[in-house]
């Protein structure tokens, strides 16, 4: 069995990278939401590009995967 002092300082370890790498997360989300929206404002209005779905896929998919990981 493991110590309680070892596994209070796992968790907190655990915590602290889950914040680290929501906070990344979320900078990536600020960047592609950035880019699509310069992408959008430039281009012609009856046009979406491939890219700008595809930008939009990944805004998608990090924004569910940052959710689920502030879920806990």
């Amino acid at each position: 069995m493991i110590p309680s002092h070892l596994m209070e300082e796992q968790q907190k370890m655990h915590v602290a990278e889950r914040q680290k790498q929501l906070a990344a997360d979320t900078d990536r989300l600020v960047s592609l939401t950035t880019a699509l929206k310069e992408q959008v404002n430039e281009s012609d209005k009856n046009i979406l590009s491939l890219d700008m779905i595809k930008k939009a896929d990944e805004i998608e998919k990090l924004a569910h995967s940052v959710k689920e990981r502030m879920k806990g």
